[in-house]
C-alpha cells in the first residue's frame, strides 16, 4: 500500500509503509561506526535507511588514518536526492567535520520538520580528532537550534558547555547549558565519567538519570548505535524519552555481544537482536531474589545457578546465567559474579533438552535434594519427574540424558527434575519454568512446603 504525501520541492510523492530514517555521517572503512553503524542499527530496529556520506575515512579499530571530506555540493546533491523522493521520518547526523558541512546540512534541513539527533561526533574511539578547528561554533549556531536531542559523551558536552565535568551532578548542569544553545534536549552520556554509570536528560521541563551497568571495556560504535537506535525509535513514532530508553537497551545488548573484529578496541553488536540484554537482566535481577528465596538447606555443595535462554536457543552460549553461582556465605546466600551467556554448561545442558521438548521451557535453578523432603515436595502438587543415575549409559552428558530420561518418561515437561544421586554424585534436583519468574515462583513454592 502507498499514499501521497508532500515532498521537500513542494510536490507530491509515494511513501511506503516502511518507516524511513536518514543519517548523515561519515564512512568508517572498518565497518564499526559511522554510516555503518548507523544503517545496522536502523535494519535491527525495522526502519529502512538511508544515507548522505559527509567523509569517507582510512580508519580501522587502531587508527584513523586519513579523512577526506566530500564536497558540500555533492552532500547537497545526495540530501536533495533522498529528501526529494524518501518519507524520512527522523535523521541523525555524525561525522560532520568542518563548518562549511554543518552549514551545508542545517541549510537543507532547515525546511524539515521530522526529529532530528545530533551526535556531536569530535574525537574517534581510538583518539583520533574527527573535527576541524571551527566545527564547534559552527554546529552551535547553525544546527544546535534544529536539533531534537544531542547526545555528547563528557569530553563532547565540556566543548560545547564550557564546563568542566567530573560528576553526574556536573553533566546536569552541562546539559541545561547545551539546552540552552537551541536543542529541544540534550543526553550527557556517562560512559567517561567516572564511578556508577550514569546517562543524564535533560528537556524544557525536567532532567532524568538513567542509569547502567558499565562494563569494562570501551567500544567503537558505541555512541553512532546510541544515535542512530534512538533516531530509528522516533521514526518509528516513539516519544523522546521512549526513544532514548529503547536506545539505551540496544546499547546495552550491544555491549554484551560485542566482538573482535581487528586487533584493536572490540566493535559495538549494534545489530543485535533486543531480546540479548532483556535475557540478561532478567537472570542479573533474578538472582538476589532467589538468594532470598532458597531454604538454606537446598544449597548444594556446589553451589546454585539459574539459566535463562534466549528464544530458539542452540547453543550453550544462548544461555544466560551466572559466573559465579549463588553460594552460602555465613547464614545467607549471595549471588557471586555476573550474569553472561555462555557462563554454565552445566545448567545450560538442562534447559537446552527441556527446550527441544517444549520451546517455552527457558529458564531452570539447581538445588540440593534431600530424600527425606519427598513427601512435602509431593504436597506443593509440581510435577515431578526422576531419573535414575545408575542407569546412565557412559560417555553421555547427566544432565542431557538425565532431563530427557525424566521428560520422556513424564510424558510432559515436569516442574522438578531430580535423582538421587550416586558415589561422588549429589543429590540433586532441577526446577524447570518458561523464565526465572515462574522459576522463582516455584521455588518458594517448595521453600514454603519444607517450612511449613
Amino acid at each position: 500500500m502507498v499514499t501521497a504525501t508532500s515532498s521537500l520541492s513542494g510536490g507530491t510523492r509515494w511513501r511506503a509503509t516502511m518507516r524511513t530514517a536518514l543519517t548523515v555521517a561519515g564512512s568508517d572503512s572498518g565497518g564499526g561506526a559511522g554510516i555503518q553503524a548507523d544503517l545496522k542499527s536502523f535494519a535491527a530496529a525495522g526502519v529502512h535507511g538511508t544515507s548522505v556520506v559527509t567523509c569517507v575515512t582510512a580508519q580501522n579499530t587502531r587508527s584513523v588514518d586519513s579523512i577526506y571530506a566530500i564536497p558540500v555540493a555533492e552532500i547537497r546533491k545526495q540530501l536533495r536526492s533522498v529528501l526529494g523522493d524518501f518519507h524520512v521520518r527522523a535523521a541523525k547526523t555524525g561525522m560532520l567535520y568542518s563548518a562549511d558541512i554543518v552549514r551545508t546540512v542545517a541549510d537543507v534541513l532547515r525546511r524539515t520538520t521530522f526529529p532530528l539527533v545530533v551526535d556531536p561526533v569530535m574525537v574517534a574511539t581510538v583518539g583520533a580528532s574527527l573535527e576541524t578547528h571551527d566545527f564547534r561554533d559552527a554546529l552551535v549556531e547553525h544546527l544546535l537550534p534544529r536539533a531534537t536531542l544531542v547526545t555528547p559523551n563528557r569530553r563532547e558536552a565540556e566543548r560545547l558547555s564550557g564546563m568542566r565535568i567530573r560528576t553526574a551532578d556536573d553533566a546536569e548542569r552541562a546539559g541545561r547549558a547545551i539546552r540552552k544553545l537551541g536543542p529541544d534536549a540534550v543526553l550527557v552520556k556517562g560512559g567517561h565519567i567516572a564511578g556508577t554509570l550514569v546517562d543524564v536528560f535533560v528537556d524544557a521541563r525536567h532532567s532524568q538519570r538513567f542509569f547502567g551497568y558499565r562494563h569494562d571495556k570501551n567500544l567503537h560504535g558505541a555512541g553512532c548505535t546510541l544515535a542512530a537506535s534512538a533516531t530509528a525509535r522516533l521514526a518509528l513514532g516513539d516519544s523522546l524519552l521512549q526513544a532514548v530508553e529503547s536506545a539505551r537497551r540496544r546499547v546495552a545488548s550491544g555491549f554484551l555481544s560485542s566482538y573482535r573484529a581487528g586487533r584493536g578496541v572490540e566493535i559495538i553488536n549494534s545489530h543485535v537482536v533486543p531480546d540479548r540484554y532483556a535475557i540478561w537482566l532478567a537472570v542479573t535481577e533474578a538472582a538476589p531474589r532467589f538468594a532470598r528465596a532458597i531454604p538454606l538447606e537446598l544449597v548444594p555443595e556446589v553451589g546454585i545457578n539459574i539459566g535463562f535462554a534466549l528464544p530458539g536457543a542452540s547453543t550453550p552460549d544462548d544461555v544466560c546465567a551466572l559466573r559465579g553461582r549463588i553460594v552460602r556465605i555465613g547464614d545467607r546466600l549471595e549471588p557471586i559474579g555476573p550474569a553472561a551467556f555462555g557462563a554454565s554448561t552445566h545448567v545450560a545442558r538442562i534447559i537446552l533438552t527441556a527446550i527441544r521438548f517444549h520451546p517455552g521451557c527457558r529458564s531452570a535453578v539447581n538445588l540440593k535434594y534431600r530424600k527425606k523432603n519427598a513427601r512435602r515436595l509431593r504436597s506443593t502438587r509440581l510435577v515431578l519427574a526422576s531419573f535414575d543415575r545408575a542407569a546412565e549409559p557412559k560417555g553421555v552428558s547427566t544432565m542431557e540424558w538425565g532431563t530427557e530420561r525424566a521428560i520422556v518418561e513424564a510424558g510432559t515437561i515436569p516442574d522438578v527434575v531430580y535423582d538421587e544421586g550416586a558415589v561422588g554424585k549429589e543429590a540433586m534436583m532441577r526446577v524447570l519454568g518458561t523464565d526465572p519468574v515462574d522459576v522463582l515462583r516455584k521455588v518458594r513454592r517448595i521453600g514454603r512446603a519444607l517450612t511449613a
